[in-house]
């Protein structure tokens, strides 16, 4: 299985309003990203720095960051356009992570 990790920026003042919409995350996203092999996915936020730190296990080729063409992840990338730095197709702007050490 696949870990990747990547990169994400927050918008200045807005680390609760992400905390809420992640803890209310609409169930169809959750189905959607597991049914697409998407497991362990977690992401953390450095608040001094807005950034968001995620990583994501994956059993096929997509990560989360790849389904920008399902509908539902349109979706959400929409509702999240607010509060993130994002692309002109709303999805987050991202810097993928090079793994350099794990220890299992």
């Amino acid at each position: 299985m696949k870990r990747y990790a990547f990169k994400m920026q927050l918008k200045e003042g807005c680390a609760a309003e992400y905390r809420k919409r992640h803890d209310e995350i609409w169930p169809e996203i959750k189905e959607l990203l597991k049914s697409s092999g998407i497991c362990d996915y977690s992401i953390f936020l450095e608040e001094s720095s807005n950034t968001l730190f995620a990583v994501q296990k994956q059993s096929g080729e997509l990560s989360s960051q790849d389904m920008g063409s399902y509908y539902l992840i349109e979706k959400w990338w929409a509702y999240m356009a607010d509060i993130m730095v994002v692309n002109p197709d709303n999805s987050p702007v991202i810097s993928d992570l090079d793994e350099v050490f794990y220890l299992e």
